[in-house]
């Protein structure tokens, strides 16, 4: 089951952390990735580690804020792997400031990164999607990033929640324009709790500072306490996630968000 044999994926921010996860068990599941980041030297690693001796993983220098560089990162990968079957719109930033904390210019980095390069992917590899749809049974994927923080507000993420919002949403009037025009490709969200990563690790910094404190471990534990499954979640929990949004077995789901958030909004 959640087999990708055949299939070719690109993913976004997928250097380290969920990203790198997700490449990694797609290219065990028999696909071949491409990794697009902005971290270059983390990047060839991460494709080296997993590229195998098929070499079914690359690394592609990709400003997800950037038309020209999304162009270059599907033409890139068409080139190497012959089509594009699955996006994943992964990267992403955390601001951790309040609505009055955060300047302008903040927030327009953030909406670039968490908005704009979202809907450049869905755009600039809506082409080959639309084509490689053709020959698959259940036709092409994109998996959508979101976040918990993307369907319930946030006390402390108020920005950040407005960026994942808006892909909650986009991924949702996405797959309903894609199907109404008969393009085969499903578009569906994931939305993770909070997940031990570069940029959880972000959140706990962020949160002690806020508290003015410098007790990491303190901002750690109660995040994780907040979790009814009793841990935080893994990068790997995620990856299954996407690759079987990804996967011929979610062949009926579009429009759809997945939780993994470890019962984090069940409350």
């Amino acid at each position: 089951m959640n087999r990708l044999d055949g299939k070719v994926a690109l993913i976004s921010g997928a250097a380290r952390g969920i990203g790198a996860a997700t490449a990694r068990l797609m290219v065990e599941a028999g696909a071949r990735v491409a990794i697009g980041d902005v971290l270059d030297e983390r990047g060839h690693q991460t494709a080296r580690a997993i590229a195998g001796a098929e070499g079914a993983a690359i690394y592609l220098h990709l400003d997800v804020t950037a038309e020209e560089e999304w162009r270059r990162a599907v033409a890139a990968t068409i080139a190497q792997f012959g089509r594009l079957d699955i996006l994943v719109n992964n990267a992403g930033l955390f601001l951790g400031k309040d609505i009055e904390g955060a300047s302008l210019e903040e927030w327009q980095r953030l909406a670039a990164v968490n908005l704009t390069g979202v809907f450049l992917g869905t755009k600039l590899a809506l082409p080959a999607l639309r084509e490689a749809a053709r020959t698959s049974p259940a036709g092409s994927a994109i998996v959508n990033l979101a976040s918990v923080a993307g369907l319930v507000g946030s006390q402390l993420d108020p920005l950040y929640s407005l960026t994942k919002g808006g892909v909650t949403l986009f991924t949702k009037s996405a797959a309903l324009e894609f199907a109404r025009k008969g393009y085969r490709i499903r578009v569906n969200s994931i939305h993770p709790g909070v997940i031990e990563t570069d940029m959880g690790e972000q959140t706990f910094l962020t949160r002690a500072r806020n508290a003015g404190t410098n007790d990491v471990a303190a901002m750690r534990e109660r995040a994780r306490a907040a979790h009814p499954i009793g841990r935080l979640g893994q990068p790997l929990d995620i990856a299954k996630g996407i690759v079987f949004l990804a996967s011929d077995d979610a062949a009926f789901m579009t429009g759809a968000g997945l939780v993994v958030d470890g019962g984090l909004t069940a409350q």
